[in-house]
């Protein structure tokens, strides 16, 4: 199989796996990485979000109006420029944030299995030359 259509499927089922973990705990990939945005950034307001997570302001919007109904997240106008909203947790937010932190630290850790640090070293570099030559195309 092509190297590339091997990391494409690998990549798929990774992901997949991962979002079966933190669906089991109660979450999703974007509001996992919504929450862990969140605990990396006071004060944070949505442009700022939507830039950490990878995602456009639209898309973030949509996940936040579900968060902030799941009561995990609110949202108000800062002081200074009313244009502009900022997020922060809730209690429930940030009982979310570690449910879905054990969630990925477990799996991490299954993800990882049987490899020794001198594999997962290898991966590491091996993974950081492939985005490198890619990136060269460009």
């Amino acid at each position: 199989m092509p190297i590339g259509r091997q990391l494409a499927s690998t990549a798929k089922e990774v992901s997949r796996a991962f979002g079966e973990a933190l669906a089991t705990a109660g979450g999703s990939e974007h509001v996992w990485l919504i929450l862990l945005a969140l605990k990396t950034r006071e004060n944070a307001n949505q442009r700022e979000l939507a830039a950490a997570v990878g995602i456009q302001g639209a898309t973030l919007t949509h996940h936040l109006n579900g968060m902030e109904e799941n009561g995990l997240v609110v949202r108000r106008r800062d002081p200074q420029n009313r244009r502009i909203q900022v997020v922060e947790l809730t209690p429930a937010g940030e009982a979310a944030f570690h449910r879905l932190r054990a969630a990925a630290v477990d799996f991490d850790e299954r993800l990882r299995g049987d490899l020794s640090d001198d594999e997962l070293e290898h991966v590491s570099e091996v993974l950081a030359r492939l985005r490198a030559n890619v990136a060269r195309d460009r």
